[in-house]
Parts: structure tokens; sequence; C-alpha cells
């Protein structure tokens, strides 16, 4: 069975990297849309909270996608998986607060805004 650990493991490896700041070419295609629609809810509900909610939401997503990656990568090439250590921890933190700075910045130029603001009201 050690060919499901490896696939599974594949898998969400695989995942990992397509939400981590790793894949930067696929960043406007995957995790940029999820935290726009994760801004998108929260703007609904809580208004003028736009801008932190599109930060927080692309900031997790590329969390995750380093946790998947590394999860998948150690359960691919181990019998038992390992744990997550607070360094790795850390390190992904650290990284992912980098690309958060994009976030912001393309925020504050007005490319990317709530949902609203595309379509004009009356």
């Amino acid at each position: 069975m050690a060919w499901k650990r490896k696939v599974t493991g594949g898998v969400v490896a695989l995942i990992g990297y397509m939400l981590s700041p790793l894949s930067w070419w696929n960043d406007l295609f995957v995790n940029v849309p999820l935290a726009l629609a994760f801004a998108w809810v929260v703007s609904l509900f809580y208004k003028g909270i736009f801008a932190p909610a599109m930060v927080l939401g692309y900031w997790l997503t590329n969390l995750l996608g380093f946790i998947l990656l590394h999860k998948g990568a150690q359960h691919m090439v181990s019998s038992k998986p390992p744990g997550y250590s607070r360094r790795e921890l850390y390190r992904d933190v650290g990284i992912s607060l980098l690309y958060t700075l994009l976030i912001v910045a393309l925020i504050k130029f007005g490319v990317l805004k709530p949902i609203q603001s595309y379509f004009p009201g009356k």
C-alpha cells in the first residue's frame, strides 16, 4: 500500500504547491481569486473591511499552501508522517508575510477593490 501513500502525499503536495507562493506564476489564477472571494464575502457582512479581509484571505491561502506542500512531501517519502515544527511554521509565516506586502500594494493602488466598486450603483 506504499503507492497509495505516495499518491495521496503527491496530491496533497501538488495542492499545497498551487496554493503556496512558490508557484508565483499562478498566483493571479488561484490565490488572488480565493482571497478576493473571501474578502467579498466578509465585506458583505462588515462594510469597510475589504482590504484587511483580502490580505487575510491571501495570507491564509499561502500559509495553507506551505503547510500542505510540506506535509504532502513528508507523507510521500516517509513511512510514518513526522510532525510540523515551530521553526517550519515560522518560516512559512515569514514568507507569507512578504507576499502579503504585494497584495497590500495592489489594494492601495486600486488594482484590487470590493466587488461593489466594479458595478456603479444609482
